[in-house]
């Protein structure tokens, strides 16, 4: 059973150690680049899908957060009038 498991286990954990590689080496391959003009269009690649993961993320949650706000005022509004409209000690 034990010998099944790590027949298993370690090929698997090989293979993670593998693949999580490649992903930093992306982060860090321009500055191995000789030529500067591909040095920094490298950069500005880089920069540009930074900001790309960036940019969407942030507006939307604000969206949100607004929508959610106006949505809340109009139910305590209603709730509001409702509450005027009953007859107190009639």
């Amino acid at each position: 059973m034990d010998s099944t498991l790590l027949k298993f286990t370690l090929p698997a954990l090989v293979a993670l150690a593998i693949s999580a590689n490649p992903a930093a080496a992306l982060q860090q391959n321009c500055r191995f680049i000789q030529a500067k003009p591909d040095r920094e269009a490298c950069y500005k690649r880089q920069e540009e899908e930074l900001a790309a993961k960036r940019k969407p993320a942030a507006p939307t949650d604000e969206s949100k957060t607004l929508e959610t706000l106006r949505q809340m005022r109009q139910d305590d509004d209603a709730v509001y009038r409702s509450i005027n409209n009953i007859c107190r000690g009639c």
